[in-house]
């Protein structure tokens, strides 16, 4: 049985998208990047060429959406971590 992969997030560059799976693998999501070749070829990481889509198995999709928000939102930060202000 094949199972639907669906993308989650594009991202800007390469840098990013591996940084977003990082963050998702850690939380036990299966992730695959996507990218056109040709951009990495030519050196090109913005614009369509640089585009990376994070795509992960339909079934993860929600909670993958709900990390990679909270991650943008700031919610995974470790507020120990701050500096006093």
């Amino acid at each position: 049985m094949d199972e639907e992969i669906v993308v989650v997030e594009t991202t800007s560059g390469l840098i990013e998208a591996e940084i977003l799976r990082g963050l998702l693998e850690a939380n036990d999501i299966n992730v695959w990047l996507s990218h056109e070749s040709a951009g990495k070829v030519i050196g090109l990481s913005v614009g369509p060429l640089g585009q990376v889509d994070l795509m992960v198995p339909a079934y993860q999709a929600e909670d993958a959406k709900k990390i990679l928000d909270d991650y943008h939102a700031g919610r995974l930060m470790d507020h120990d971590e701050l500096p006093p202000e």
